[in-house]
């Protein structure tokens, strides 16, 4: 066993970000069909925040920690690794429980099936900031969704990391994007990130600027992480046999089912997250292969929002509760 120490990000309660502390620990080793990492930078997700509240699909075991993105170097590898591993620089896809591992923190240990390369053209800040956007995004949008050339798609929230990740696929499809913020601060920078239009939800009328934009069709696609009571607006911005794709809970308050619009236009209104994919191995493959595909093709470029060292996490998850960013907030190490 290594005396080596190393500092890794933990709660030992659950609450806001000031709960987080870096606790310097005995260098971890992997377990059969683990792998250390060293890492490089580290990529915050809604998903975290969400967990150290304990308001998240899995409970926290603490003292916990946190974290599904990381990219750095194989360092070490457990029994039944191939050892090839070793040495390679990777990233981390979130296919693993995350009261189980947590890769926040000079190093991380993972399942070695949640490694991925990433392209050679992306630096370690860009590389720790694809896999979760990229893949939640395919997987609601080209998996799940069937998404089609010249479908109109309503993307709301549009402004995070996984709404300009879908916005970067719509257009690589064909499609065409419809981006809601709630203020104007954000608008210019999304028809810039590729957004085809951006509606402005607390100046403009969502449902008659969907109904100008599509012809008076509606929007065929709509990915939501807010639900709540806005799914109402969604479901009458609908067009017939449309889906809702719901993969977030924004919105604090319960969401009722907008029944008459459901069973009129015969919409589909599904729960989501990127487990569906991520867990099942020859899904996970294809959608891995699409990202990697587009990226090294240059289709998908990854915006960062701010760079934090570790030493700031917790003013890197203070910025991201801000609401003020537009992209992926990075930690590096």
């Amino acid at each position: 066993m290594s005396s080596e120490i190393a500092k890794i990000v933990r709660f030992h309660k659950t609450g806001g970000a000031h709960v987080l502390q870096l606790d310097e620990l005995p260098l971890p080793e992997p377990a059969t069909d683990e792998v250390r990492l060293r890492v490089k930078a580290i990529g915050l997700n809604r998903a975290d925040v969400m967990f150290r509240e304990d308001q998240y699909l899995v409970t926290p075991e603490l003292p916990s920690k946190l974290g599904y993105e990381a990219s750095g170097i194989v360092e070490a590898i457990g029994p039944n690794v191939d050892p090839a591993w070793l040495g390679k620089t990777v990233s981390t896809v979130p296919a693993f429980k995350i009261n189980k591992y947590g890769v926040c923190g000079e190093v991380a240990i993972v399942p070695v099936h949640s490694l991925a390369d990433y392209p050679t053209n992306l630096s370690p800040e860009e590389g720790t900031s694809i896999w979760m956007q990229y893949i939640t995004a395919y997987g609601a949008l080209i998996h799940n969704a069937h998404l089609a050339k010249g479908d109109f798609v309503l993307l709301t929230a549009a402004s995070s990391s996984v709404g300009l990740a879908a916005i970067e696929l719509v257009k690589a499809e064909g499609a065409i994007s419809i981006a809601t913020t709630r203020t104007s601060a954000k608008k210019d920078e999304l028809l810039a990130l590729g957004a085809d239009h951006v509606i402005v939800t607390n100046e403009e009328d969502l449902i008659a600027r969907v109904q100008e934009i599509t012809g008076g069709n509606g929007v065929r696609v709509i990915f939501d992480p807010i639900a709540g009571k806005g799914i109402e607006t969604l479901a009458a911005a609908a067009a017939p046999g449309a889906i809702i794709i719901v993969y977030g809970a924004l919105a604090t308050e319960p969401t009722p089912l907008p029944l008459f619009p459901v069973i009129g236009k015969a919409l589909t209104i599904r729960g989501y997250t990127l487990m569906e994919i991520t867990t099942h191995p020859d899904t996970l493959t294809q959608a891995k292969k699409y990202v990697f595909d587009h990226l090294a093709a240059g289709h998908f470029k990854p915006r960062i929002d701010k760079v934090f060292p570790l030493s700031q996490i917790v003013e890197a998850y203070r910025h991201m509760e801000s609401n003020q960013q537009i992209g992926k907030i990075v930690v590096t190490v």
